[in-house]
């Protein structure tokens, strides 16, 4: 009987939370190493596929910084900040892999 009443948790999109995305993108920035991963910042783009808060569980998002250098993938799951080896037709299929199974 329990299964059949399994809670889901409540998400919000948090892709519009302008100081939650400063935050995030700061953090993977001071992971950035100066002279290997970008010589300036000044057009650093950070751009995000997803950025959900998750009830129980936190933020969960994907996303990249783009520095002078290069693309460098980052993901967020609850407390944690991941960098990631991915390539571009990786990170869109997660994208839209994620957004996929919110569909269901």
């Amino acid at each position: 009987m329990g299964f059949f009443n399994k809670r889901v948790p409540k998400e919000t999109n948090e892709i519009e939370n302008r100081a939650l995305k400063e935050k995030i993108a700061n953090a993977a920035i001071s992971q950035l190493h100066p002279g290997d991963d970008y010589e300036s910042l000044a057009y650093t783009k950070v751009e995000f596929g997803y950025l959900y808060n998750i009830e129980s569980h936190g933020i969960e998002a994907l996303f990249k910084v783009i520095t002078d250098k290069g693309t460098f993938y980052f993901a967020v799951q609850g407390p944690k900040m991941l960098s990631l080896a991915l390539t571009e037709e990786l990170y869109k299929a997660y994208v839209d892999g994620f957004f996929a199974a919110r569909k269901k």
